[in-house]
Order: C-alpha cells, then structure tokens, then sequence
C-alpha cells in the first residue's frame, strides 16, 4: 500500500497578484513546502495538479458570475498557469494538467504531463514550465486515477486551492474513485469567506478534514 500528497492548483493566478487570486494563496505555497521538508518521508509519491486552459468555453467569461463562469486564469503556457514560487517541486513526482478544453475543477479530471514539459530543479520565478502542445490533448496521456492505481496508492492526502472548488472536488472523487482521504485544511486556502458548508459537504462524502 502507497500514499500520496496531492497537491492542488498552487498556480500564480490562485496566489495574491493572480488574475482569480485567493486570500492566503500565496501563504498556503510556502506552508505547503514547509510541511513537506518535515512529512516528504511519510509519503511515497508526491503529485500536483494544474488548471491549463486552452480554450474551455464558457469557463471564461467576461463578465462572469463567479459561479459557474469565471475571468480568464492559468492560460496554458503562461506564468499564470505556473506553479507558485513559493511552491518547492522538489519532491513531486509527476504533474498533472486539466482543463484544456473545458472546466475541470477535479485532479481526477486531470492528464500527467509530458516529462519535458515540467520544471525540474530549481527555477526563476515566472519560468515557462513547457510549451504549448499545439495538436491539444494527448489521447493516450495517463489520468490521475490511472497513474496512482499503477503505483499501488491506496491513500491519498489533499492540499491546495481553492478549498470549497477544486480541493472539495478532487477530494470527493478520491473518494468515490475508493481512496482513503484526508484533507490538511490548514494547507488550503478557500474562495469563500465562510467554508463550512465546503467542509461539511466534504465530510459528508467520506473525506477525513485534518
């Protein structure tokens, strides 16, 4: 049995200064690195995800309603749609994109990223992390799910932005995808001013809040 840390959308975009910034994005990058320097060794395998939006339609909008349409954000091949510099990517292990064509809120809906096409070792803040594939979405490309039932995880812990959006949705289909799931709130930061109905709904649905 493996465990693995799920590392949701920590995008220059979600971080303060971003086109959709959320409070305490920025916060949650640097407490995520230092909570892996201490815990990395309690984890086999290390995964992020990343909104990468090509075009997908009525998920941008202008104006939008902040609902279910919203400004353009983490336009892939952009610094928007990079990893925050805060973030360390020392320890993760593959990435992986959603979104391209449509809105994707899960990490499940998400497809592992070339291994030429993501940061390794260190970087400049506002380095590119790959090209633009410009044929668009590999149909062979391996999905979340895919890639951690082939590498034996049967747990999963979830952290990242946006708390009641893509971490509420990762989580919930974590767990009907039949992951064990816990969810470090202190490692999110949240849209909503208030988050309980996000975390009881996440409770509600099998997901363990730490």
């Amino acid at each position: 049995m493996s465990r693995a840390l799920i590392i949701v959308d920590v995008q220059n975009d979600f971080c303060e200064g971003g086109s959709l910034a959320v409070d305490g994005g920025a916060a949650v990058a640097g407490a995520i690195s230092e909570y892996l320097d201490a815990h990395h060794n309690e984890f086999d395998f290390v995964v992020a995800t990343q909104d990468w939006h090509i075009d997908p339609g009525s998920h941008f909008s202008d104006p939008p309603d902040f609902v279910d349409s919203w400004p353009r954000h983490c336009v892939a091949g952009t610094r928007g749609a990079e990893l925050h510099p805060d973030l360390d990517t020392e320890y993760i292990d593959a990435y992986f994109r959603k979104g391209q064509f449509a809105a994707a809120y899960s990490g499940f809906e998400g497809l592992l990223a070339p291994e030429d096409a993501v940061p390794t070792g260190e970087r400049q803040a506002g380095a590119m992390a790959g090209s633009l594939d410009a044929s668009g979405v590999d149909e062979d490309a391996i999905g979340l799910d895919d890639w951690l039932q082939s590498h034996d995880v049967e747990d999963v812990v979830v952290v990242g932005i946006a708390t009641d959006y893509c971490v509420k949705a990762t989580s919930l289909d974590a767990v009907q995808a039949g992951y064990g799931v816990t969810v470090v709130r202190s490692l999110t930061a949240g849209i909503a001013a208030d988050l309980e109905d996000a975390i009881a709904e996440m409770e509600l649905g099998g997901v363990d809040i730490a």
